[in-house]
């Protein structure tokens, strides 16, 4: 009976672990049109195809070729980042969230596992 509750609570903890983590990528692919999808006001980290260094930004529109934002919520320095150089664009707020999901799952999926094997 207990290899039955582990197992069964293993293999939900999996299928939750695996449909959780995820963030929301967009790439340059101009066949799917990624860029359209970003968000006015939501902070991104961009990826770089020379492989500089990522940087966050405070998305505020797309001018022509470039990406416009600004550093922060408080910077207001200005960021153009041309689409030709972009590797992908990350949303860093659902990471966040998926993150906290998969920690309250596990802790529930501990707390039957726990409880289950003080029953019998």
């Amino acid at each position: 009976m207990k290899a039955s509750v582990l197992l069964k609570s293993s293999l939900l903890t999996s299928l939750f672990v695996i449909s959780s983590c995820a963030t929301t990528k967009y790439t340059d692919d101009t066949s799917k049109n990624d860029y359209s999808n970003l968000e006015a006001g939501r902070m991104y980290v961009v990826t770089m195809k020379d492989g500089s260094a990522k940087q966050k930004m405070l998305f505020r529109n797309i001018e022509g070729d470039n990406i416009v934002g600004t550093a922060g919520k408080k910077d207001s320095t200005a960021v153009v980042i041309p689409k030709s150089n972009v590797a992908a664009v990350k949303d860093s707020r659902k990471a966040k969230t998926a993150i906290g999901a998969t920690i309250i799952g596990a802790a529930g999926v501990a707390a039957i596992v726990i409880s289950s094997s003080r029953a019998d």
